[in-house]
């Protein structure tokens, strides 16, 4: 049981450094680290099973300082695991945020393209561009009678603040 706990103990430092590896690797080699470090924490998880069915064959005064030992190792992966997980995932996110970028940024504008859209909608549902005109109109004009009612309202309110107090 030692040997295997020895090695499988000094694989997880291995990972350990594999995965400070990980955070300076280029593109090109980060998948094949993923890949190494991964093929690795599966090599120990097996070499965790014989560890377990080992440490229960262990003698009873020293059964249960083998299963603490192996029980720590097995945190240890997990912790290992969790953090390539938390990574990869990290890498996910970016490559997805940088896809999102680039085709936003090769995306080409143009304007008035809501209003050529509703100007489509509303031949086709038989409005002519004269009735079109007159609303566009009415929607400009009703945007001052709001504005001219926001202040109107704004200076009653300050009027009777002033007339109260």
């Amino acid at each position: 049981m030692e040997p295997l706990y020895q090695q499988t103990h000094k694989q997880v430092h291995e990972i350990q450094s594999h995965m400070a590896r990980l955070e300076t690797a280029d593109k090109q080699s980060l998948h094949l680290v993923e890949n190494e470090i991964q093929a690795s924490i599966d090599q120990i998880f097996n070499h965790l099973e014989r560890l377990e069915i080992l440490s229960s064959k262990e003698p009873p005064n020293k059964r249960q300082n083998a299963k603490l030992r192996v029980d720590q190792l097995k945190y240890d992966v997990q912790h290992l695991q969790t953090a390539l997980s938390n990574f990869q995932h990290r890498r996910y996110a970016r490559e997805q945020q940088e896809r999102q970028r680039e085709a936003l940024l090769s995306r080409t504008f143009t304007t008035n393209g809501t209003q050529k859209k509703i100007l489509d909608i509303a031949n086709m549902l038989g409005l002519s561009n004269t009735v079109m005109r007159l609303i566009e109109k009415r929607a400009f004009q009703d945007k001052y009678f709001m504005i001219g009612g926001m202040l109107l309202t704004c200076v009653l309110m300050f009027l009777v603040v002033q007339y109260l107090t």
